[in-house]
């Protein structure tokens, strides 16, 4: 048992001499609503300016994501994390970083190390910092995190609780033990969260521009707006995950790019057939038996103030890392989650200028979680549905374990991006994405199911999908301003398949029934399915919906759980007429015993607050009332709440980041941040997006340096 201490990083006198000269080369220029312009030089130079700014920010986030993503969560947490820690380490191998940084070019290097730096002389400065695990970061690590998705790792639907079972034994020789879920984290549940990307072409819009709309759905403060820019060409606006050097979300003075999370097959469990001879493993694999690689895992666990360390040996098959195992059969991962042509992709895809360039980086074929809608100056629009996909065979279903025993199940190579689901300039001028199946992603215009292997995208439809391309299959003449009233707009569209049964099981209910039901049934006939501040209606659908929503039997594969619109109907096909009044009552039943009536109005008990610690939520605190709901019903701004040990609910996830951007001549764009730029409670830019965030009412981006000035709250070098 170790004790755990914390101490500054002392730094070398060369080190701070390096610093301090590369801080001289940047300028970072605060606006009036607190977003950081960095100016530097170079392109290195405006990395250090960006990583110093974030750490200003958010140095708590990098750490954060840095302890993920080098499997050290349980050093702080303790064993709750300890397999989540396993996974990672199994999956990605910091030597392998290491090697792919040694080997870089050196103007790649340089922006790594500027990355380093950055956060280091952030440190340096501030010694007041208290440091949870990293007290010096190193250039590699950035290799460690090339997708700034909220969900960057793919884990072939493998479940927490099997990596558990297998590593939590001395000997993984229980092979033929079946692993029965008992967290929540195990469990697949319905994506209710997701993102938005549209995009118009300028036959669409009424300054004849091409427009594009970025609305990521992520947890609550999850991205940092910036604009990051050099002498190099680097001009580039948008939003960054905390401890990452690329905008990953954004637009620059010529093309403009918003990245939803893919359910593209990119993936793939392999099972593997094991035998233990002499004390060592071996695979069976064409018809002969190959060893198991192992790496020695080093974890340090907290336990109360002190730490242990575990070792914990890792097996590996020509496939990948042995994740788990399933019916006698070890199960090994096959993936892309960590490359060295990742980081590369996303730092290029930033300073393209044209269509051409930005699929000559997208040619990489190193994004494994992410679908792209874009737009640019020349009035192109376009989307891609993935980036990474690997060629396999299409007869086999890839969405469950394949056989790891034959080169049958191989897989043969990547495809290239023009053989991805992609749309270019369709003729219907107008492109969404909302985590939804690609084949309706442009009308008319969207990608033939038929000419795709099934594994290329295998989700299916949501409701969030159904309302977008209501809303911009009629378009037309659309301003920046209508591009955002879309986004925001507040229909629910699930409840125009789930009311109608309701209706119809009330009408054919027992007297008694329909007399207790009477008033919310009415409040329901009467809604417009709109959610509202003022709406008890809202109340009522969100109270009632869940429940259904609830219903739905658990999904056997992730790829399952996205037909949402499919197993929604199939459920009201067979649901009891008698379920869904009973829902009803129990949903009316708790909002009287929680509030003492049922006719609360949905801004009443749903609120936005930014507590001063990020966690502790008070309702006799000051708060704000908010007419949205959660994506889960169709509503294509997302703010999901709950109570947290309160009364009322409060939103934690959803819209974050959103920015609407027309491509004219010069780059005309909207912008607003969940709450406020800052993280310190004190400041004026803690809270000061929240109404706009909240009513859909965006702030003017400040994009050219002229009306960075002219707004201009606090110019400085990094370090002063």
């Amino acid at each position: 048992m170790l004790p755990i201490c914390g101490f500054s990083q002392k730094f070398s006198k060369l080190d701070i001499q390096r610093f301090k000269t590369e801080a001289k080369a940047v300028n970072i220029i605060r606006d009036n609503w607190g977003v950081p312009h960095i100016y530097g030089k170079t392109d290195a130079d405006a990395v250090f300016g960006l990583m110093y700014a974030e750490c200003e920010e958010n140095f708590k986030g990098i750490e954060t994501n840095y302890l993920y993503q080098l499997g050290k969560q349980s050093e702080v947490t303790g064993k709750g994390s300890l397999y989540e820690d396993v996974q990672l380490q199994l999956i990605a191998d910091t030597a392998d970083a290491i090697k792919d940084y040694k080997a870089s070019p050196l103007w790649f290097k340089k922006l790594m190390n500027a990355f380093a730096d950055g956060i280091n002389y952030y440190l340096y400065k501030h010694p007041e910092v208290k440091l949870l695990v990293f007290h010096h970061f190193e250039p590699w690590y950035a290799l460690m995190f090339t997708d700034g998705s909220v969900s960057a790792t793919e884990t072939g639907g493998i479940k927490l609780g099997e990596t558990e079972q297998f590593y939590g034994k001395e000997q993984p020789d229980a092979l033929g033990a079946v692993y029965q879920p008992h967290d929540i984290r195990d469990i697949i549940t319905d994506r209710e969260t997701g993102s938005n990307g549209f995009a118009l072409s300028p036959s669409k819009t009424a300054s004849k521009h091409a427009m594009l709309y970025i609305n990521p759905h992520v947890p609550f403060y999850f991205r940092d707006e910036v604009q990051i820019v050099s002498n190099e060409g680097l001009d580039v606006y948008g939003a960054v995950t905390w401890g990452q050097f690329f905008v990953y979300q954004g637009f620059n003075p010529h093309c403009g790019w918003m990245h939803t999370s893919s359910n593209a097959d990119v993936a793939d469990l392999y099972a593997e057939k094991v035998t233990k001879k002499e004390g060592k493993w071996y695979y069976e694999y064409n018809g002969q038996l190959k060893p198991l690689t192992t790496r020695r895992l080093v974890l340090n666990v907290k336990h109360g103030d002190k730490t242990e360390q575990r070792t914990i040996t890792g097996y590996y098959t020509h496939h990948g890392p042995v994740l788990g195992s399933r019916d006698g059969k070890w199960l090994a991962l096959r993936a892309n989650n960590r490359s060295y042509n990742a980081l590369l992709e996303s730092w290029l895809i930033t300073k393209a200028n044209t269509f051409a360039e930005y699929k000559k980086a997208m040619g990489l074929l190193s994004n494994a979680t992410n679908n792209t809608v874009y737009a640019d100056d020349q009035g192109n629009i376009a989307f891609w549905y993935g980036n990474y996909m690997p060629k396999r065979d299409p007869k086999l279903d890839w969405t469950l374990p394949v056989d790891g025993t034959t080169p049958a199940t191989e897989w043969q190579g990547v495809h290239s991006l023009d053989e991805t689901p992609h749309v270019y300039n369709p003729a219907t001028g107008w492109i969404e994405n909302c985590n939804s199946t690609p084949y309706t992603s442009s009308g008319a215009g969207s990608p033939d199911k038929s000419k795709y292997p099934a594994y290329m995208a295998p989700d299916g439809q949501n409701y969030r999908a159904i309302n977008a391309i209501k809303l911009l299959s009629d378009a037309s003449n659309v301003t920046l301003d209508g591009l955002i009233d879309k986004g925001y707009d507040h229909y629910l569209t699930a409840f125009d398949v789930l009311l109608p049964p309701l209706f119809n099981a009330y009408n054919n209910a027992s007297d008694s029934l329909k007399k207790a039901l009477a008033k919310p049934v009415q409040v329901l006939q009467q809604w417009d399915r709109r959610s509202a501040v003022n709406s008890v209606a809202t109340t009522l659908a969100e109270e009632w919906g869940t429940r259904m929503i609830h219903a739905l039997p658990h999904a056997q594969t992730v790829e399952e759980s996205t037909f949402q619109t499919e197993r929604v109907s199939t459920m009201l096909k067979t649901m009891d007429a008698q379920k869904l009044l009973e829902y009803l009552n129990v949903a009316i039943k708790n909002l009287e015993k929680r509030y003492g009536t049922w006719k609360m109005e949905w801004g009443d008990i749903n609120r936005y607050q930014r507590p001063a610690d990020g966690t502790t939520f008070d309702d006799h605190l000051p708060s704000i009332p908010v007419g949205l709901v959660g994506s889960q019903f169709g509503q294509l701004p997302s703010f999901q709440s709950r109570s947290m040990n309160t009364q009322k609910r409060y939103g934690y996830s959803g819209n974050s980041f959103i920015a609407a951007v027309e491509f004219g001549p010069r780059i005309k764009a909207k912008s607003i941040i969940t709450g406020g730029q800052s993280f310190d409670a004190a400041s004026k830019h803690f809270t000061d997006q929240a109404e706009g965030y909240i009513n859909g009412k965006f702030k003017d981006v400040l994009f050219y340096k002229a009306d960075v000035l002219k707004h201009a709250e606090r110019t400085y070098h990094p370090g002063e």
